[in-house]
């Protein structure tokens, strides 16, 4: 995935639903068939019903991808290049399905090499999650059991002494002197 991602990179990823996916989202899967029990990670370029077409302008400093005939603006593209396999393709994405593309074109092992298995695409539910440059959400969930944490040692404290102050025996008065 680089070059939006390199070899060791930390990344979160948020669990989402099969409808949440979308166009752009660079999504974690597993595709068992084609990559054994690794999970991998690629760009959704386009959704059930999509065309996806290569490419417009193939073998230029131009070429792009269309999605129901709109050219795709990828930015995150190493080097700009589209495809770099200067290989046609034309594929609808069927229903329940993504086609993935990895953002360095040239050494990806996505869609575009797979296009006897539902050309190409993969099952939308076998994404484990949508890669987000957000931390708030892993953060917040620290911050919140870092405080659980604290709390709950304030309250032993707290128990402890209170048990041990009622525990105290009562000052002892001492008595007037039975000759008075």
């Amino acid at each position: 995935m680089a070059p939006t991602y390199a070899v060791g990179d930390r990344i979160v990823a948020e669990r989402v639903g099969t409808d949440e996916v979308r166009r752009g989202d660079v999504v974690l899967y597993t595709a068992p068939e084609r990559y054994g029990n690794r999970a991998v990670m690629q760009r959704v370029i386009g959704v059930g019903g999509d065309r996806i077409v290569c490419c417009e302008g193939t073998g230029t400093a131009r070429e792009r991808l269309t999605v129901n005939g709109e050219p795709l603006s990828e930015p995150y593209v190493k080097d700009g290049i589209a495809d770099g396999m200067h290989r046609p393709y034309d594929v609808t994405v069927p229903d329940g399905r993504l086609f993935v593309l990895g953002d360095h074109r040239l050494m990806a092992r996505d869609s575009r090499f797979f296009a006897e298995d539902h050309g190409g695409a993969v099952p939308v539910g076998g994404v484990m999650g949508r890669v987000t440059d957000s931390y708030v959400g892993p953060m917040l969930l620290a911050a919140a059991t870092l405080l659980g944490l604290l709390l709950a040692i304030v309250g032993l404290v707290l128990g402890i002494t209170a048990r041990n102050l009622r525990r105290r025996p009562a000052a002892q008065l001492a008595l007037w002197p039975p000759h008075l």
